[in-house]
Formats: structure tokens, C-alpha cells, sequence
């Protein structure tokens, strides 16, 4: 029965990371894969991280499942985390999930089952956006946002577009460092879309993926505090991949905030169902670390220290890419301006090909690069091979 399926195309970037490892030559270079890397090339484990485990080795009780809902002290204070004060007393719904991947598709289930018909998704995107939402049966309609040859925000045909969106619809929405530009909208600008969304009836979804890699922890979940004060009702998908250094953990968390306690009792159940028909239990070790780090206020400030540290050598390298690359394309001294670990630059394929076949630099044909993925000895290097092209 198996002879009935079709071999499915490999992941682009899968299949980039298979080419990477079988390249041999010295002094190759990836920026395709989205993980922080240190001046060694390494992605460390959070100094916090460590701490919390090894407190967690020592004191954890049990092992014994943690339910469809999760843990709720992660949940609470990764919520409080993000929120701030405009978290703070909302009825609100909360489900733990596996990594923010599982939180967006639960978002898709969820909205599906509540009768809405289409998401409005920003181009370009993370490519998985739209895979998740088609599967869960949403029809998917794309609004501009960001122009890779001038590199800006098309904040106006945004608007533009979103003012079309019926009411109902849902919109996604990137809390900060968006990926894969870089690019993020200004207070103003939020608070603009706010209004639109709240006027519209749409129904906001918002993935924030990487808080603390931008501008700060707070800075970062500003436009998102801001949306929360003034629509109805959010979905809210956290992940804490980027944030906590726990990729291979899948460890986030799925927020609707409601109108009432008791729409968010009957939205928490549909959660906890949709979860238990899926994958049933959320895996308990990364939310145990980032609840065990969020409550202790040694092990926070550490770790609040060690994401400081990191988003400053991003924005560090940002600034040498920008004075370095704009000898070539003069649009790019945008990169200084954008935030977080991806900016998306002005390559046509054949350039993203000649730069992998001669000079062992591994990217997406897309022309995303990862910031946060390239060591301070690397950049005069990879400046001199994209000036050539």
C-alpha cells in the first residue's frame, strides 16, 4: 500500500545542511541554518540553562506526564515575560506545546474549528507559515510587506491590503526580528495596525520567536503589548527556540486572549483537545528549565545578561555588514537598521549558486542570511564574495 505514495520534494533547507557537512573544503561558511553561533562557531547552552538542569536533576520529583494543558508555572511566567503589563489581568488561555511550530499549528486547528476562513500572511515569510495553515485547511491570502530590492517595509499596500480583509479573517503578525527580512515595523506603525485590526473585527495571530535578539527583552514585545491593548481578542505563539537556546528542546506555548473567563475556559478546552488528538502531551524538560529560570531571580538576571551579550554581537556584525556591503548594493546599509538573526538580501539565484559552487558560502537561494550564525573572523571574508558578485 506503501507504493501508493509519491516521493515528496527534500526540505531546501535540510537538504542545505546535507550539502554544508559534505563540503570539505576549508573555510566554508553557512548562513542558512537560523541558530545563534558564538566566536567559536558553536551554539552554547545558556549559562542559566545549565543551572536550571542541574537544579532540575537534584529536585525534580517525577516523570510522570504533565497533561494536554502543560506545565502551568511555565506557562504563567513566560507569559508575564512577554506581555508585561498588558498581559497582566487578561483572560487568557494557555497551552504548552512542542517548540513554536506546534503552537502555530494548534492556532490553525483552533481557527479552523472556529469557522475562519482565511489567514493573511506577509510576504516574504518564514516558508513554513503557509504550510502550517494550508494543512490545517485555512485558505492563505497574502498582503506586501517587505521589498527585497529597496529594502523596506511596504507599510502603505500593507495597509492596503489588510483594509480588504474581511471581518473574521485572521492576520499573522511578527512581534520582532522578523524572519526572514529583519525587518520590523516602527511604534507608530503598530499601533496603526492595532486600530485596523481592532476596526476590522480580524482576528490577530502573532509569532514572536526571538525576544531579546532586536532591540531588548522589552523593547522586542512592544508593538505585541501594544496590540493587546487594544483589540478584543489575540492568539499569541511563543516559541523559546532563539530566546532560551533550547532548539532542540521544542519547548512554547499557545495564548488566546479573551474577552471573558468564560470564553477562555471553552477556548482552553478546544486547545487541550485539538493537543490530545495530536501529539496528546507536550515533552515537560525545556518548559521545567525556562519555569525553574523565570522564578529564580539570580538564574534570570544571568540569562538576561548572556541574551544581552549575544544580541549585542549581532548588532555588532549587522554594522560591519552594512558598511561592508554597501561598496555594493547601497540598499543594504539597511542591514544596520534591521534587527535579530536574518536579513534578506538582493540575490538572484545564480548568485546564491556561484557564491555555494566558489567560495563554499551556503545560504538559501532566497538570499536570507543568518546574521547570528557568523563568527567575527568570517565577515571581511564573506564581505569581499558578495562585493565580487
Amino acid at each position: 500500500m506503501f507504493d501508493a505514495l509519491t516521493r515528496q520534494p527534500d526540505d531546501p533547507l535540510l537538504a542545505l545542511i546535507g550539502l554544508f557537512r559534505a563540503d570539505e573544503r576549508a573555510g566554508k561558511v553557512d548562513l542558512g541554518v537560523g541558530v545563534y553561533r558564538d566566536e567559536t562557531g558553536a551554539t552554547p547552552i545558556f549559562r542559566a540553562v545549565k543551572a536550571a538542569e542541574r537544579r532540575l536533576v537534584e529536585t525534580q520529583p517525577t516523570k510522570a506526564y504533565v497533561g494536554p494543558e502543560g506545565d502551568p508555572v511555565f506557562l504563567e511566567r513566560l507569559w508575564a515575560l512577554t506581555t508585561g503589563d498588558a498581559g497582566r489581568g487578561r483572560a487568557t488561555a494557555a497551552l504548552q506545546t512542542p517548540g513554536g511550530s506546534g503552537a502555530l499549528r494548534l492556532a490553525a486547528d483552533l481557527m479552523a474549528c472556529m469557522g475562519t476562513k482565511g489567514i493573511w500572511l506577509g510576504l516574504p515569510s518564514w516558508p513554513n507559515h503557509a504550510s502550517i495553515f494550508k494543512a490545517a485547511g485555512l485558505e492563505v491570502v497574502t498582503y506586501p510587506f517587505f521589498d527585497v530590492p529597496s529594502q523596506t517595509v511596504l507599510f502603505d499596500r500593507m495597509m492596503d491590503a489588510l483594509s480588504g480583509a474581511a471581518p473574521g479573517d485572521a492576520v499573522l503578525l511578527h512581534a520582532s526580528c522578523h524572519n526572514p527580512t529583519g525587518a520590523g515595523l516602527s511604534a507608530e506603525q503598530w499601533r496603526a495596525v492595532s486600530d485596523l485590526v481592532a476596526a476590522r473585527g480580524l482576528l490577530p495571530l502573532v509569532d514572536i520567536a526571538y525576544q531579546g535578539y532586536g532591540r531588548g527583552l522589552d523593547e522586542d514585545a512592544a508593538g505585541l503589548r501594544t496590540l493587546l491593548a487594544t483589540v478584543p481578542e489575540a492568539l499569541v505563539a511563543v516559541s523559546c527556540s532563539k530566546s532560551f537556546g533550547l532548539y532542540r528542546e521544542r519547548t512554547g506555548a499557545i495564548y488566546a486572549a479573551c474577552g471573558s473567563a468564560e470564553t477562555a475556559l471553552s477556548v482552553r478546552s478546544n486547545l487541550a483537545a485539538l493537543a490530545r488528538t495530536s501529539y496528546s502531551m507536550p515533552p515537560d524538560h525545556g518548559a521545567a528549565i525556562v519555569a525553574t529560570i523565570l522564578g529564580d531571580e539570580a538564574l534570570k538576571a544571568d540569562w538576561m545578561a548572556e541574551i544581552e551579550t549575544m544580541r549585542l554581537r549581532i548588532t555588532a556584525i549587522r554594522e560591519r555588514l552594512a558598511a561592508g556591503l554597501s561598496g555594493r548594493w547601497q540598499v543594504l546599509t539597511a542591514i544596520r537598521e534591521q534587527e535579530g538573526m536574518f536579513s534578506l538580501l538582493p540575490l538572484e539565484e545564480a548568485d546564491v549558486l556561484k557564491l555555494r559552487a566558489e567560495h563554499a558560502i551556503y545560504m538559501p537561494t532566497s538570499g536570507r542570511i543568518n546574521i547570528a550564525g557568523l563568527k567575527s573572523a568570517e565577515v571581511d571574508a564573506v564581505i569581499e564574495k558578495f562585493r565580487s558578485l
